[in-house]
C-alpha cells in the first residue's frame, strides 16, 4: 500500500488519480493557527533558543499579522520559521545586554529582568516588510463590482469581479488569468441574463451594441472554478442596471442555465476569508447551509448568512434598490 501527500490534486495525472482514494484534510484556520502559535510554537521556540526564563510576549494582532501577511500556507511550518526568526533576534539582544541567567546560580536565584513585547508594528523591525498583502477589497460599492469568495490551496480569498460596458458588437471580453471553467461560468451568466432580460427590465437586445468586459484583478494569479458563477452574474447585472451590489457582501455559488445555484466546496476557508476582511453578509447556496454549522462561534456571530437555491432570488437579495424601485413604481 502506498500513501502519498500533495497540496493539490490537479497536477496528478487523471489515470493515476482514478486509482487513488482521495482523503482531503482542510488546512488550519487563522484562529486555529493563532492558538497553535500561542500555546505550542512560541513556548517551544523560547525553550529551544534559551529564552524560556525571559518574559517574551507576542500581542494577538502581531500573531495574526504573522499569519496573514508574513505567511501564506494551509499549515504552520512557515509560521514557526518566522516566530523562530523573531525569537533568535531577541536572544541576541539579551546576550548583548548581558541579560542571561547564571548557569552556576541556584534554582532559587531569580532570573535577570528581561522583558520584550512583540507588537504588530514591531514586526517590520524583526522581519522586514510583509511579503504578502491583504485581500483586495473595495471599500465603496459601485456599479459593475461584486466580491466573490474563492478557495485556494493556501486558504480562502476575496475575489473581486469588475465589469465594464463598452460600445461594440456584443463581445464578451474576459481578462485576469481565468481558467476554462471560469470562462464558461461567465458565458452561462451572460446567457442567463439574456434569457431573463424582461425580468430585469433590460432591453431584449441589450448585448448587441455593447461589449461586456469582465476583469478579475491580480491578473498574475490564475483563477478557475465554477463557484464564481453568482459573482459574475451579479457584477454583470450591476453594470447593466447601473446599480451597486448590496454593500459589504461577498458571495459564492455555481449557477446553471435554468437558474439554480449549486453547492460549492471550501465553505470553511471562504467564510473565514469573509470574516478576516470584515465582510458583513455572505450569500451562499442553500445546499451549503449545513456546512456552516461547524464554523467557529465568533465567525457565525459576526457574519450574516443568506442562503438561496435560485439565481433570481439571490439577485433580488443582492439588489435591494431594484426591489425598492419596483415597490415604489
Amino acid at each position: 500500500m502506498f500513501i502519498t501527500t500533495a497540496n493539490s490534486v490537479h497536477s496528478i495525472p487523471p489515470a493515476l488519480r482514478d486509482r487513488m482514494e482521495i482523503i482531503e484534510i482542510p488546512g488550519y484556520t487563522d484562529l486555529e493557527k493563532e492558538q497553535i502559535a500561542t500555546r505550542f510554537i512560541i513556548p517551544k521556540q523560547l525553550a529551544e533558543n534559551g529564552l524560556d526564563w525571559a518574559d517574551v510576549q507576542f500581542q494577538r494582532p502581531a500573531i495574526l499579522s504573522l499569519i496573514r501577511t508574513y505567511t501564506m500556507e494551509s499549515g504552520v511550518r512557515n509560521l514557526e520559521r518566522e516566530i523562530a526568526g523573531i525569537i533568535r533576534k531577541i536572544a541576541r539582544q539579551a546576550i548583548k545586554e548581558g541579560k542571561r541567567p547564571d548557569p552556576d546560580a541556584s534554582s532559587e536565584t531569580p532570573p535577570p529582568d528581561f522583558k520584550v513585547l512583540v507588537t504588530e508594528k514591531g514586526l517590520k523591525k524583526f522581519l522586514g516588510p510583509a511579503p504578502f498583502e491583504d485581500d483586495l477589497v473595495y471599500q465603496s460599492s459601485s456599479p459593475g463590482l461584486a466580491h466573490g469568495l474563492a478557495w485556494t490551496e493556501m486558504g480562502g480569498r476575496i475575489l473581486p469581479v469588475e465589469v465594464s460596458l463598452l460600445p461594440g458588437e456584443g463581445k464578451l471580453i474576459l481578462t485576469g488569468s481565468l481558467g476554462d471553467v471560469m470562462k464558461e461560468s461567465a458565458q452561462i451568466a451572460l446567457s442567463f441574463l439574456r434569457s431573463h432580460a424582461e425580468h430585469f427590465s433590460l432591453p431584449g437586445d441589450f448585448q448587441k451594441e455593447k461589449d461586456i468586459h469582465i476583469h478579475v484583478p491580480q491578473g498574475a494569479i490564475p483563477k478557475d472554478g465554477p463557484s464564481a458563477g453568482i459573482t459574475l452574474t451579479a457584477a454583470m447585472l450591476s453594470a447593466l442596471l447601473s446599480l451597486p451590489v448590496r454593500s459589504c457582501t461577498a458571495m459564492t455559488g455555481e449557477i446553471t442555465l435554468t437558474g439554480k445555484i449549486l453547492a460549492i466546496g471550501g465553505v470553511k476557508e471562504k467564510v473565514l476569508a469573509a470574516y478576516r476582511n470584515k465582510i458583513e453578509t455572505v450569500l451562499m447556496p442553500e445546499a451549503n447551509r449545513k456546512d456552516t454549522e461547524e464554523l467557529p462561534k465568533e465567525v457565525k456571530t459576526a457574519l450574516n448568512f443568506v442562503f438561496s437555491g435560485s439565481v433570481l432570488e439571490a439577485l433580488e437579495l443582492l439588489f435591494p434598490e431594484k426591489q425598492d424601485s419596483r415597490k415604489t413604481g
